[in-house]
């Protein structure tokens, strides 16, 4: 299993500039998968907790329940427009991908940590030309795309 802290450890300055865009905002948005196979979307709030990427659910929650029988997700940052004219600013997006793993449950609802698959970092070069996709996964380490 891959923790948070692995990645610090792996590729701090990475993981620092992708924590960094986690925290700037409460609600983040996470992927799970549905009993019919389709995706679904939700609201959700994460934190990174010793080490540990956590997030929870509320009690009866959809997405719990998607989580306790298909632990994929994928989590996105806050996702906010470049200004225009002032792109070279933008801070980016990131999101994390992984199995959810169950360590908590009771009245006031579910608690997972990711197992962590892949880490991913989007943002702009700093000519504000180039838009830039930095990726990180356990077997492969860290890898970048510069696209026009």
């Amino acid at each position: 299993m891959t923790s948070w802290k692995d990645v610090e450890h792996a590729v701090p300055e990475f993981a620092r500039r992708v924590r960094t865009l986690f925290d700037a905002h409460r609600h983040k948005t996470i992927a799970t998968v549905r009993a019919d196979g389709s995706p679904r979307i939700s609201g959700i709030e994460a934190a990174f907790v010793d080490g540990e990427l956590t997030f929870g659910s509320m009690p009866k929650a959809r997405k719990g329940f998607d989580l306790r029988r298909d632990p994929r997700f994928g989590l996105h940052s806050a996702t906010v427009d470049p200004v225009e004219g002032d792109e070279a600013r933008w801070p980016g997006e990131a999101k994390v991908s992984g199995r959810a793993v169950l360590v908590g449950e009771g009245a006031d609802g579910d608690s997972f940590r990711a197992d962590i698959g892949e880490v991913v970092l989007t943002h702009l070069d700093e000519a504000a030309t180039l838009l830039v996709v930095e990726w990180w996964t356990p077997a492969a380490g860290l890898r970048r795309v510069e696209r026009e």
